[in-house]
């Protein structure tokens, strides 16, 4: 008889070890190893045999496949998932508490009423969830619930049921009796996200699964969790903004740069379908320290507000702050300007924030960065109708930007008068309409472009 296996799991990386250990030596985390124990006979009986062994075949002579994807009814679900959900796919949706994934995952569920959708609820009692359904739009009778943690009955009602979508609410509450752990441990994670996903796979079932975060920011459980998915979506925003952020970090079946905006309102998740206008200040009073960007994620271009304050550091260390930009890039900007264009910061306080909560991590927002900082730092207003886009050098060089033309054409389309890009893209632009467009090379042209 197969005796009773002990091991240490590391709840951070999934690391084993054979005794307990203060240490993670794998992610360098104090006190993360908990003891497990599980039962190898337990474990054999759970797992029923394959249905056949697989064959080696050349690749040649497999079947081409034609993804049939579903709508989900969200086009800003769609735009993230490259065109919809593929049969048999395994998405994860990752996010703080109370940003509202289960909003989104239950408001997805109750548009395809076309579709048997089984909602699985680990969290909330079946009172609860109708009553947040209730809240976001018509009840249909294709939506099944099932508020259960226990894999095996879960994996056993999906099997009779034969649903044509899977929402599991959430994989941290799912656990396997075999397991000698806790749920949400790494072990009943990764083992109870394996059996799902083989369902999923086997029955071509698509499974959307939520998933907790930790303190970090990264999706609790073992890393090997997201390795095993085919789709993260990450659901970002901060709680005093009402606009939500969906963001993709991993996509098998298309882009991983493609955001998706909502508005959180009282009736649930409302698309954005034009980022732009929501992003840029409607106020016509002329504010120093403002810079409009034009920037572009996945296929989307939208226009963004930049908003810097330069004032004289009360302290000895000047202070160095940035909200949604990239800290470190903020201080080679400002060696940059008073390197190559002569301006005096190094003793003055610089913040810089991008307005309605967005995090931007494109370089070609550089340009309206500097702008903004020397609009501030100078006292002086840009006109609101001027944007800009470029990604500025050590050197001073402003570099060219891929996609010019959707990036001007989103200008025109918002009424803009003015742009501001790379003598590099000069030959990519063509159709300009009314809108006025200086080219510059290098960084020290800027402040007479902006000031005169």
């Amino acid at each position: 008889m197969a005796k009773t296996r002990t091991r240490f799991v590391c709840q951070n990386c999934g690391a084993e070890s054979a005794k307990w250990i203060g240490r993670c030596p794998s992610c360098n985390e104090w006190n993360t190893y908990v003891e497990e124990i599980i039962s190898p006979q337990a474990e054999r009986q759970a797992h029923p045999a394959a249905m056949g062994a697989s064959k080696v075949v050349p690749l040649t002579s497999v079947a081409d496949r034609d993804f049939n994807r579903i709508d989900t009814g969200i086009n800003e679900i769609n735009r993230v998932l490259g065109g919809g959900m593929v049969p048999g796919s395994i998405i994860l949706l990752g996010g703080e508490p109370g940003i509202g994934k289960s909003t989104l995952a239950l408001q997805m569920a109750l548009i395809l009423n076309n579709l048997k959708t089984l909602y699985i609820s680990g969290e909330e009692s079946a009172s609860q969830v109708k009553l947040r359904a209730q809240r976001l739009g018509q009840i249909h009778d294709n939506l099944f619930i099932l508020c259960e943690t226990n894999i095996d009955a879960i994996y056993a009602a999906i099997e009779k049921e034969r649903p044509h979508l899977v929402v599991v609410d959430s994989i941290q509450t799912l656990y396997a009796e075999y397991i000698v752990s806790s749920p949400g441990s790494v072990s009943q994670i990764r083992e109870c996200a394996f059996r799902l996903m083989r369902l999923s796979r086997s029955l071509a079932i698509p499974l959307f699964m939520i998933g907790h975060i930790v303190k970090d920011g990264s999706l609790a459980g073992p890393k090997t969790l997201e390795h095993m998915v085919d789709t993260v979506l990450q659901f970002e925003g901060d709680r005093q903004y009402l606009f939500r952020i969906l963001r993709t970090t991993k996509n098998r079946f298309g882009s991983t740069s493609e955001i998706g905006i909502f508005e959180m309102q009282g009736n649930g998740l409302i698309e954005v379908p034009n980022p732009s206008e929501i992003f840029l200040s409607h106020s016509d009073e002329k504010l120093s320290g403002i810079a409009v960007a034009a920037t572009i994620n996945g296929n989307r271009p939208y226009l963004i507000e930049l908003q810097s304050l330069v004032s004289s550091a009360v302290y000895g260390t000047p202070q160095r702050s940035s909200i949604g930009f990239d800290l470190r890039r903020l201080n080679m900007l400002l060696a940059v300007l008073e390197k190559r264009a002569g301006f005096r910061l190094a003793a003055k306080d610089v913040f810089l924030n991008v307005a309605g909560g967005l995090k931007i991590e494109e370089p070609s927002v550089d340009l309206a960065v500097a702008a903004a900082i020397l609009s501030s730092n100078a006292d002086l207003a840009i006109d609101k109708k001027t944007c800009m886009a470029g990604e500025i050098s050590l050197s001073g060089e402003v570099r060219p930007v891929y996609r010019i033309e959707q990036r001007v054409a989103e200008a025109i389309k918002l009424g803009f008068r003015q742009m501001i890009l790379p003598l590099a893209n000069k030959k990519a632009v063509k159709h300009t309409g009314e809108l006025e467009i200086h080219y510059i090379s290098k960084i020290e042209q800027l402040p007479k472009i902006l000031f005169g």
